[in-house]
């Protein structure tokens, strides 16, 4: 038997400096190094949920970009890191402000990762994937990267490869009226789409429910729509009908990369053959288990320990 196709994800992986402590960042002294992506973080997720996953994306010829295809290759991503001679590598600042809040910010004007285009993705890494997961980061990069988004939807849809997309929208890259454009485009074209409310708001959607806004981005001509509603859980509509799953209460360290692990357990069990409702659960509680550590992916967990979420003791021994 053939062994099923990765889901192929593509867009831009930087390199993450954060704080190591919750202070003002003039204030620390030691600062951690790792690397963060909404595709790259779906990736690893997938891995380490037993799924095979690739990644194709843009990185500087420098050590930041060593650093991203040794900790994605080390994940067990089948990866592929284009060496851009002409850009850097992309910078996160990550900033712990206090355990209540964080701040991050984003150095990836000219990066490398912004000069994806459509000749960076051959057809065959197309083909061969069980599924093609993208974002609407990507396209927000730069004009050959929104190119190299539309371009691999085409491909896919050709090629009977099943489109998943997250809205993810990011107003500090592109205006809400070029967001909605590109969604009004993809969004009839996919299998799996994810959306916060407010981000279904940009396509004409209820932002105040989200079983309704579900249906409505169904209606748009997703096969199954899927509204994340973060600790309160998240809907879901599709042929066979509408579910829900609660939020999954853990000790929140922190949020960020908690909506690309519910991506990826949702996306694990979809192409396990779960059903919608199943795949919610499993969900929730990746998203919920990637918010109980620091990281954009480091604390994502493998399906055994899940059930440490209903655990009354916290060491294993």
């Amino acid at each position: 038997m053939t062994a099923p196709g990765p889901v192929l994800t593509v867009g831009e992986t930087m390199v993450l400096v954060g704080s190591t402590r919750p202070e003002p960042l003039q204030h620390s002294t030691l600062m951690s190094l790792g690397m963060g992506g909404a595709e790259s973080n779906v990736a690893i997720g997938l891995r380490r949920l037993g799924a095979p996953a690739a990644w194709i994306g843009r990185v500087g010829a420098d050590s930041a970009g060593d650093l991203v295809e040794r900790l994605l290759r080390g994940e067990d991503v089948a990866t592929t890191c284009l060496r851009d001679d002409g850009a850097p590598t992309g910078l996160m600042l990550k900033e712990r402000r206090s355990t209540m809040e964080t701040r991050i910010w984003y150095y990836r004007a000219g990066s490398a990762g912004s000069r994806l285009g459509p000749e960076d993705v051959p057809d065959d890494a197309v083909r061969s994937a069980s599924m093609l997961h993208l974002t609407g980061i990507t396209p927000a990069l730069s004009p050959s990267a929104r190119a190299l988004t539309l371009d691999l939807v085409d491909r896919a849809v050709a090629f009977g490869v099943p489109v998943s997309f997250d809205l993810n929208y990011r107003s500090s890259l592109w205006s809400a009226d070029d967001a909605r454009r590109l969604y009004a485009r993809v969004v009839p074209r996919c299998e799996i789409v994810f959306a916060g409310l407010d981000e279904a708001a940009l396509l004409g959607c209820d932002e105040h429910d989200a079983p309704t806004a579900a249906r409505q981005l169904r209606d748009l001509g997703a096969r199954t729509a899927v509204v994340k509603r973060g600790a309160q859980g998240a809907v879901a509509a599709s042929e066979g009908g509408e579910f829900s799953a609660p939020g999954v209460p853990v000790d929140v360290r922190d949020t960020v990369g908690a909506g690309d692990a519910f991506v990826a357990g949702f996306l694990a069990d979809a192409l396990a053959g779960r059903d919608v409702s199943t795949a919610l659960a499993t969900a929730t509680a990746v998203g919920a288990y990637a918010c109980t550590g620091d990281g954009d992916w480091e604390v994502l967990p493998r399906r055994s320990e899940l059930a440490r979420l209903s655990s009354s003791e916290p060491v294993t021994r």
